[in-house]
C-alpha cells in the first residue's frame, strides 16, 4: 500500500447507503476517492465538494462504463489502492417458483456481473501500477451465509460473491493483490425498508419480527479497517451484524 496521504479508493454504489457512508468516511480520513454510481446528483451529494473526491457516473453492468471509471481514477490520481465493490440491488422478493427469470437475471447482472467487471478492471490496474498490488473489498451480506425467506435472487447473488472473493484472493497472490469480503447484517439503510426490518421482517417460521439495526457509519468503519490493513495482512471475511438480530440461530 502507498503512504496514507496518497491512498486511492474506488467506491461503487457511492450515491446512497453503505457506499455513501464508506466514501464519506474515506474522504474524511484523507483518502482520494473515485465515487461511482448511476446518478451524478447523488454522487455529488456524497462528495459534498471534497477536493479529494472524483465523481464518475457509472453503470457497473456496462463494461465500457467500468473501464472509463478506472481510467478516470488513474488519470486523476495515478493509481488505485482499494476497490470497494459495493453496488447492488435486492431484486425481486419471492420463492424460486414465483419470481420471473428477468428479475432473477437482473439481480445477478448488477450484483455479480457488475462486481466481476469492476474487480477485473481493478486487478488490471493494480497489476500494471508501481508499486504493484492493492486490495479489493467485496460487499457480501449475511445472506451469503444464511438466506431470508423469499429472497432467492439476492441470496444466490451473494453466495456467488463469496466465490468471486475467494477466486480473486487466490489469483491475485502473485501480484500483491488481496481480496476480502464484508458481510453486513441490518445496518440502517434504504434496503432495510425493502425487507421490512423496521416494521417486521418475515421470519423462517412465517412470523414477522421487528429486528434491531445499527448505524451505517459503523459499517463504514469496518470497511475502512479492512482497507487500512498493511499489505502484509488480509482480512478474508468480516461479519458485522446488529447486536441481537436473528442471524445466529436463524431458522
Amino acid at each position: 500500500m502507498t503512504d496514507a496521504a496518497q491512498k486511492v479508493a474506488v467506491v461503487t454504489g457511492a450515491g446512497s447507503g453503505i457506499g455513501r457512508a464508506v466514501a464519506r468516511l474515506f474522504l474524511a480520513d484523507g483518502w482520494r476517492v473515485a465515487l461511482a454510481g448511476r446518478r451524478a446528483d447523488a454522487l455529488e451529494e456524497t462528495a459534498a465538494g471534497a477536493g479529494n473526491a472524483l465523481v464518475v457516473p457509472t453503470d457497473v453492468t456496462d463494461a465500457d462504463d467500468v473501464a472509463r471509471l478506472f481510467a478516470a481514477a488513474r488519470e486523476r490520481f495515478g493509481r488505485v489502492d482499494v476497490l470497494f465493490n459495493n453496488a447492488g440491488i435486492f431484486g425481486p422478493s419471492g420463492a424460486v417458483d414465483t419470481i420471473d427469470a428477468a428479475g432473477f437475471e437482473d439481480t445477478l447482472r448488477v450484483n455479480v456481473t457488475g462486481s466481476f467487471l469492476c474487480a477485473a478492471e481493478a486487478v488490471r490496474t493494480m497489476k500494471a501500477q508501481e508499486p504493484q498490488g492493492g486490495r479489493i473489498i467485496n460487499n457480501g451480506s449475511i445472506s451469503a451465509h444464511s438466506p431470508r425467506p423469499l429472497s432467492v435472487a439476492y441470496t444466490v447473488s451473494k453466495h456467488a460473491m463469496s466465490g468471486l472473493t475467494k477466486s480473486i484472493e487466490l489469483d491475485g497472490r502473485p501480484y500483491g493483490i488481496t481480496c476480502g469480503q464484508i458481510d453486513i447484517g441490518n445496518t440502517r439503510t434504504e434496503i432495510m425498508d425493502v425487507i421490512g426490518v423496521g416494521d417486521g421482517a418475515l421470519q423462517a417460521d412465517g412470523s414477522r419480527k421487528v429486528e434491531p439495526m445499527f448505524p451505517v457509519e459503523d459499517a463504514a468503519r469496518a470497511v475502512l479497517l479492512m482497507a487500512s490493513m498493511p499489505a502484509s495482512a488480509s482480512v478474508g471475511n468480516l461479519l458485522v451484524t446488529a447486536a441481537g438480530m436473528p442471524f445466529v440461530g436463524r431458522g
